[in-house]
């Protein structure tokens, strides 16, 4: 049995959670609405204050996606509530960042700045005395993560002086330069 598909989902009050047919469910809280069609395999069960998720067989498929669908409705659930944020730090000489609007321009020593236009249901805020902190914030984790990243992938951190767009809890293996002549 699946450790993590078997665990129920405790609902908070303010949240409802609607599943209608082909386990298309919709979650409702204060921070918005987020809806998904889960694999008609699984059977979800609402019981008003937990909502559970059980296999019909122990095929190797539905017990891949019990867990999985389990993850993905705890993460709306967490996502409607409270949201989810990531924070990226900006790390080099005149490595920086402007926000206009819902437009996110990295200056990262290209030639020309980088324009990113924000993604619907995801906001990039900037932090910090040089605006060297990037928070991306929303409710679908799947989006922030993915924005996050795309950010993160126009400079991503050299091992050598670190330089670069880094996660803010991401370490980066530095390595030694060249070794000089004796």
């Amino acid at each position: 049995m699946s450790r993590i598909g078997k665990m129920p989902i405790a609902i908070p009050a303010g949240v409802t959670v609607e599943i209608a047919e082909n386990n298309h469910v919709t979650v409702k809280g204060p921070k918005g609405e987020l809806s998904r069609l889960f694999p008609s395999e699984m059977i979800i069960k609402n019981d008003g204050a937990v909502v559970t998720v059980e296999r019909p067989n122990d095929l190797k498929r539905n017990k891949s996606l019990h867990g999985l669908t389990r993850t993905l409705l705890h993460n709306m659930v967490v996502g409607v509530t409270e949201g989810f944020k990531k924070t990226l730090i900006i790390n080099g000489v005149g490595y920086r960042a402007q926000k206009a609007g819902d437009t996110l321009t990295l200056f990262l020593g290209y030639s020309h700045p980088i324009e990113m236009k924000d993604p619907e249901g995801v906001t990039s805020s900037l932090e910090g005395a040089n605006n060297l902190t990037i928070v991306v914030s929303g409710i679908d984790k799947e989006k922030v993560g993915q924005y996050a990243a795309e950010i993160r992938s126009k400079r991503e951190p050299e091992p050598y002086k670190g330089k670069g767009i880094r996660y803010a809890d991401e370490h980066i293996r530095r390595k030694a330069g060249k070794a000089g002549k004796k």
